[in-house]
């Protein structure tokens, strides 16, 4: 009998004992995480030959945002507008304009990115604006903006 109450004094003691080393490693790995680098890669292309005399006075301005958004916080990590052009003088697919952008130390499966494009069309003074974006979600995504 006595025993058996001995047994019992620490059983509770083994239990929480064994708790706590079973319960400290899945904190720490849980603590650390990991971050990556995600970049996106822009092409801007014409996606017409754009040589009738109707497009001779019309040019595009185009801005792009990208956002880093974790549940419903949200912050721009990089922003750009580039000057307005005529049609004409963008580039064909072949030879698109491009430019990379890098994120870095982004962490894994907790955050991802927004891109926003808006092409603003002005054809002699009257304007058409037409907006965009895609998810990033991967470590790296290229996005086509055709003109």
């Amino acid at each position: 009998m006595i025993v058996m109450k001995n047994y019992l004094l620490w059983l509770p003691v083994t239990l929480i004992g064994l708790s706590a080393a079973i319960y400290s490693p899945v904190k720490r790995s849980a603590a650390q995480e990991t971050t990556e680098n995600k970049s996106i890669s822009f092409a801007v292309y014409k996606s017409n030959s754009y040589t009738s005399e109707v497009y001779n006075k019309t040019s595009v301005k185009l801005h792009i945002t990208i956002e880093k958004v974790k549940g419903i916080n949200r912050s721009i990590v990089w922003d750009k507008t580039f000057d307005a052009k005529l049609l004409r003088e963008y580039p064909a697919f072949e030879n698109a304009l491009c430019q990379k952008v890098v994120v870095p130390d982004m962490p894994d499966k907790k955050e991802h990115l927004e891109v926003t494009y808006t092409l603003v069309y002005n054809s002699n003074g009257s304007e058409l604006q037409m907006q965009s974006g895609t998810i990033v979600y991967g470590a790296s995504d290229k996005v086509e903006i055709s003109i």
